[in-house]
């Protein structure tokens, strides 16, 4: 039992870090735009699909990834371009609904572009599992888990020692205050969506190894990520984290103790009660609404 339980701990942090760092994507965007960007798990599907079809049209997958990186971050730069940038001062549900929309597109543009099928990448250092305490883990998980870490880390050193990271800050606490002090707001939103673009597409590209792609692969991803926020707390970085590795052990220990087949609906429960109980997360996120 003990070995099972550990099993189901690796298991639940690995597809944690994965909402995780979705969550991460959309706390970003809210912080200095406060719009919810229910688009961010196409920038990880993206992000996989490129590199799949950029590989196997014989480019050296270290490029293919590169180049895929890159295809997300012009995606989620003409989101705001064109999409979030026109509607500045909207509501925030004809913003939300802006990003379903872009959502959709996104999604129908990669059936034509790409295919219908599911697809995968290599993993990283082998297929065969590591035996931790009676419990195997791919060493795929290991990188998702390390990438998640880097990830963390890199994002706290932009924020706080770096001139642009401390001026997205001052963004997102205080827009007015900020654009009186010479911070061009507007290139900073759009800096954002940069930055979440490329987050989804290295999420996109680590867990691909490990869990099948397809075009549609992004729609369940955004809406775990949202869930993984709302449970940590909308607009808190740690929240989102949080957020994000209780969401996927709560499904793993739903999965393995209960049944699988109730695995998706655990977080849409989760989502609920948190929505009802504690509309701020449980580490008391910002308000949802603008102030």
């Amino acid at each position: 039992m003990t070995t099972e339980l550990l099993q189901f701990t690796f298991s639940g942090l690995t597809v944690g870090a994965v909402y995780a760092s979705v969550a991460l994507g959309f706390t970003l965007i809210y912080n200095a735009s406060h719009v919810v960007n229910l688009a961010q798990g196409e920038f990880v599907m993206l992000g996989a699909m490129s590199t799949v079809f950029l590989a196997a049209a014989g480019l050296p997958l270290p490029v293919a990834m590169i180049l895929a990186v890159l295809i997300s971050m012009v995606a989620g730069l003409a989101l705001h371009r064109f999409a979030i940038a026109p509607a500045r001062g909207a509501d925030p549900i004809a913003l939300i609904i802006i990003t379903i929309g872009a959502s959709i597109f996104l999604r129908g543009l990669a059936q034509i572009v790409f295919d219908k099928r599911f697809h995968s990448l290599p993993p990283w250092f082998g297929a065969e599992p590591i035996v931790i305490g009676g419990a195997a883990v791919l060493p795929q998980s290991l990188v998702v888990l390390a990438g998640m870490l880097v990830v963390l880390v890199g994002l706290w050193l932009f924020m706080t020692r770096t001139l642009f990271g401390r001026a997205i800050l001052a963004a997102s606490n205080n827009p007015m205050a900020a654009t009186l002090v010479g911070i061009n707001v507007p290139v900073i939103v759009a800096a954002t969506f940069l930055i979440s673009s490329l987050l989804g597409a290295v999420v996109g590209i680590l867990v691909t190894p490990i869990t099948l792609t397809s075009y549609d692969a992004g729609t369940i991803l955004a809406l775990k990520g949202f869930a993984a926020v709302m449970l940590g707390g909308i607009g808190n970085p740690p929240g989102a984290v949080l957020g994000g590795l209780l969401l996927g052990l709560a499904e793993s220990f739903g999965a393995g103790l209960i049944s699988s087949q109730y695995k998706d609906a655990i977080a849409f429960v989760i989502l609920l009660a948190v929505l009802l109980l504690r509309p701020r997360g449980l580490l008391g996120g910002a308000a949802l609404e603008r102030v």
